[in-house]
């Protein structure tokens, strides 16, 4: 709790010292120059009115998060620009008359943000091949992460998207926590639910946990509970795994683990990997459904096959994707890797949260592919 604390008070810091940085180089587009000190200070005044105009309209529009997002992609993106410009000046052995280091970096931001805004509400289907040793027919997984239903979209987009999943005919769909979030309402809820009861898998599908899913300020607050949720799903033909496991075609596991969050923030308890794959036919191919990607070596030493996680975003921001790595939060931001015989997918996630862009990643449901190698 206390990394996250110093990492909130550095980041709005942060922010105050990028408002500061734009607020100076704004009255430079218009070409204002001021040789004393008073004239310095009033063309400064100048632009931190019109950079808190800015900033106080997107917070209007979105919200404040969103606004200290925007502030700091620009100003890191207008220190680059100026960056490039001042180099691009001492290679020519000339300066330039007019700030072209300002107006392009106004227009990679319009760009950056623009597109981070779309690949955050758009989703794009990701895909892996994977093959194994184990005598397992081919299999065909569908898993999505992270929709918090309400967020990029409501429970009419959600079904839209999972006609896109249906398409690609999968045997399973997964769902790998925060189905929901905080701002979810009942109603939908309610209907995403339906519409995901209504996906057609050889196996089913099956759903675990994320730390938002639980909710952090109370049913009363968004109309349902974590049982609520459970409930719905269950009527909905969809199975909760809680720690535990099933046999699907006598052929594979999938193993549902309970949040890493309800140890760690809410003092409750959730098996180890040791308790979960106690008495299972190692033979078998071994899913693990794990919201957070942050026990890979227990994982590993288990010897599952598989590790399907979401919970990162991708790491949500470039140049800040792999913060969750680097404070030790996270095994692995985004992607694929394998440790030993267990391989690890983490998915970005099929929507957002708080914060409405995707600078370094993008909106996604995942396809794995399965083959026994012949």
């Amino acid at each position: 709790m206390a990394m996250w604390i110093i990492i909130f008070w550095t980041t709005l810091a942060f922010a105050l010292l990028c408002l500061l940085y734009i607020a100076a180089r704004v009255p430079k587009l218009a070409g204002m120059k001021a040789g004393t000190k008073w004239g310095r200070f009033r063309h400064f005044l100048l632009g931190l009115l019109i950079v808190l105009g800015a900033a106080g309209a997107i917070a209007l529009c979105l919200d404040t998060v969103n606004a200290i997002v925007c502030v700091i992609c620009v100003a890191m993106i207008w220190a680059a620009c100026d960056v490039a410009f001042w180099m691009l000046g001492k290679f020519a052995h000339k300066g330039f008359e007019r700030y072209y280091g300002g107006w392009a970096a106004l227009a990679a931001s319009i760009l950056a943000l623009g597109g981070g805004w779309y690949a955050d509400h758009h989703v794009w289907q990701a895909g892996y091949e994977l093959v194994t040793q184990k005598e397992v027919p081919d299999l065909r997984l569908a898993m999505f992460a992270d929709a918090h239903v309400g967020t990029t979209f409501n429970a009419g987009g959600f079904a839209r998207h999972l006609e896109n999943i249906q398409a690609q005919n999968p045997d399973v769909l997964m769902v790998v926590g925060d189905y929901v979030d905080d701002g979810t309402t009942r109603e939908d809820m309610v209907n995403a639910t339906k519409a995901l009861g209504q996906v057609k898998a050889k196996y089913g599908v099956y759903f675990v946990s994320g730390n938002h899913d639980k909710g952090y300020w109370g049913a009363a607050q968004r109309g349902f509970s974590e049982q609520d949720l459970f409930d719905e799903l269950k009527k909905n033909g969809i199975a909760v795994l809680r720690d535990e496991s099933v046999l699907l075609g006598n052929a594979f596991y999938l193993i549902g683990r309970r949040d890493y969050s309800e140890a760690r923030e809410r003092g409750g308890t959730r098996a180890s990997m040791e308790e979960l794959v106690r008495g299972l036919d190692k033979s078998k191919y071994m899913i693990v459904l794990d919201h957070q990607p942050a026990d890979f070596a227990r994982q590993a030493a288990a010897k599952v096959d598989l590790v399907l996680c979401g919970h990162t975003h991708g790491g949500q921001l470039f140049p800040f994707n792999q913060v969750g790595k680097w404070i030790g939060a996270n095994d692995l931001v985004y992607g694929h890797e394998r440790r030993g015989g267990t391989d690890f997918i983490v998915t970005s996630g099929i929507s957002d949260w708080a914060i409405k862009f995707k600078t370094g990643t993008r909106s996604e449901f995942v396809i794995v592919n399965i083959r026994r190698k012949r």
